[in-house]
């Protein structure tokens, strides 16, 4: 296992049948005075570097620094080894947020199929070898791993890795740095940067692709967004399981759109139902993919994968999504988070699309709670903005804009909202 120092006390208290470390520092990379201050800092000042022990409870691990292994692999040569496209390439982890983590056997074939797919649909606007990306997610998710350093790296763009995402004073420190073209994020990210005044200052002049995915982007974060950086968001869609791209929208939109987009290059989507119907336009129906970046399966979980691929082929996401007769997807939320309000759908995301065009708000999840009368109704988590903001006039806001029964009984006022790694 390569592994990150500050993660080796997990390493420690599993009982793995590993027996080679090689132990990573974040300063490895950035020469031997500034790297070593670096990683002294980390671990002595911040204390942001547990502690571990190795030789514990008999764990026979064999450990080598990250920079000692270059050291050693430099001098050993390589020996092609041959593969095909169906060969698998690595198990990329799904996030485990609706159960247990599977891992998706993603091949060679698939990357190079969806590094391929997006060269295709940035060709427009980027010169090879010339544009900068600024990488605020973790490489170790599926978005990032995907668009930011397979796709990236294939059409010459220099990344920015950012190490810590959530410290926004220091990534808008960096992002100064640099003259970048590439941004992606989720909208949580893109909503907390707007929300920092020296962002507001950058020079945005050599911006030429914002990307937004892994959740729903607000229109309210996207049209700020614009109204600071002169530039449009453009929404993508993606999971795990297809490497990660599906759809994307074109990159000459005027302003933002609201869906996902189209499918990518030799990609098939549909729109099915409960009973594997093809569903008409602009009804509700779950998202399924067939094409070339589409997963082998998951490592060791013929059942689960069985569960997920329709009998002709296609990758059930357990996403809902709308098309209209251009053929652009709208995302509309994730199967298992409708609410049933009454026998009636209410979707997560519609709710929170209206409470958060209220000013007072700066940040809001919306949930489904136990109701005797109706089974279950809509309940608001809220980060305020406006700290005069109350749960009356919230609710009367969002009365306004959604059917009586979609609209929230009960708002909760928090100072944040409970995050992933990736900002969903």
């Amino acid at each position: 296992i390569i592994i990150l120092e500050d993660f080796a006390h997990i390493l420690a208290a599993t009982k793995s049948q590993i027996k080679n470390v090689i132990l990573a520092k974040v300063g490895d990379c950035l020469g031997f005075a500034k790297g070593g201050a670096i990683d002294f800092y980390r671990k002595f000042i911040k204390r942001e570097v547990p502690s571990y022990n190795f030789s514990v409870d008999n764990l026979a691990f064999k450990t080598l620094s990250f920079r000692k292994a270059l050291s050693l692999g430099s001098s050993i040569h390589f020996s092609p080894v041959q593969l095909t496209l169906r060969d698998p390439a690595l198990l990329q982890y799904t996030g485990g947020t609706t159960g247990v983590a599977k891992g998706a056997i993603l091949s060679h074939g698939n990357i190079l199929a969806n590094a391929l797919q997006f060269e295709a649909w940035v060709s427009p606007l980027f010169v090879k070898g010339q544009e900068i990306a600024i990488t605020a997610l973790p490489l170790y998710h599926i978005f990032a791993l995907g668009a930011n350093c397979f796709a990236l790296i294939k059409y010459g763009v220099a990344s920015v890795l950012i190490a810590n995402p959530k410290d926004i004073p220091s990534l808008v420190k960096e992002m100064s740095k640099y003259p970048f073209s590439f941004f992606s994020g989720v909208s949580t990210l893109f909503a907390s940067l707007l929300n920092d005044e020296q962002f507001t200052k950058l020079d945005f002049r050599h911006l030429k692709v914002t990307l937004g995915g892994g959740m729903a982007v607000q229109r309210v974060v996207a049209g700020r967004w614009k109204n600071v950086t002169g530039h449009v968001i453009i929404e993508a869609y993606g999971l795990t399981e297809c490497s990660p791209a599906v759809t994307v929208n074109p990159l000459n939109l005027p302003n933002f759109a609201g869906t996902i987009g189209l499918p990518l290059p030799s990609t098939d989507v549909i729109l099915i139902d409960d009973n594997g119907k093809e569903v008409p336009f602009f009804s509700i129906g779950e998202l399924c993919v067939k094409g070339p970046q589409v997963m082998q399966g998951y490592y060791n979980k013929s059942e689960e994968t069985e569960k997920v691929f329709t009998p002709d082929g296609y990758l059930k996401t357990g996403d809902l999504a709308v098309m209209d007769p251009d053929g652009f997807f709208r995302l509309v939320d994730r199967k298992k988070e409708i609410i049933l309000v009454s026998g009636f759908n209410v979707y997560p995301s519609e709710v929170e699309e209206v409470a958060s065009s209220h000013p007072g708000v700066r940040e809001v999840a919306a949930v489904g709670v136990r109701n005797e009368k109706s089974g279950e109704s809509v309940k608001l988590f809220v980060v305020k903005k406006d700290t005069r903001l109350t749960e009356e006039e919230l609710i009367a806001h969002c009365r306004k804009g959604l059917t009586g029964y979609k609209v929230p009984t009960a708002v909760e006022f928090r100072t944040s909202l409970p995050k992933s790694n990736v900002g969903k």
